[in-house]
């Protein structure tokens, strides 16, 4: 697996923490999160950066974030969302929005493979579809 594709994953587990444990700072959730992996191999330096330029960005931008999710959203407000999907999205937002140096086809891809890690069976159209008319309204390339 390549160190931004593990940077992402250990971010969504980290932005999970945090929509539970608002106390938790982004560096400590991050360090749980890689904690919790037990993967047995050696943590990644450039993953772990990546996720915390991440996490440290969602949070930074999360009413932003949230604000353009509930705008584009059909029928759903967004303490209704699937906790999971909730912070797929919130990273995905966050990456079309700020993270220039990533393109929207890889931010789409990676957040449909998020949500089929760890969300429901309905969680990657969801997200998808959602992400897509964002990417539209904010002008991603």
């Amino acid at each position: 697996m390549g160190s931004r594709r593990t940077g992402r994953e250990r971010a969504l587990q980290a932005l999970y923490q945090l929509d539970q444990n608002e106390k938790a700072t982004p560096v400590e959730a991050v360090d749980a999160a890689w904690a919790a992996s037990d993967d047995g191999q050696a943590r990644d330096d450039s993953a772990h950066t990546f996720a915390l330029e991440l996490v440290q960005g969602v949070r930074a931008h999360l009413a932003e974030l949230d604000q353009l999710i509930e705008q584009h959203s059909q029928n759903w407000r967004l303490e209704r969302m699937q906790r999971v999907d909730r912070n797929v999205l919130r990273l995905g937002v966050f990456e079309l929005k700020h993270r220039d140096d990533i393109p929207r086809k890889v931010t789409l891809n990676e957040a449909i493979e998020l949500a089929k890690l760890f969300g429901t069976e309905d969680s990657a159209a969801f997200i998808n579809g959602l992400l897509d008319r964002i990417a539209v309204a904010v002008g991603k390339p």
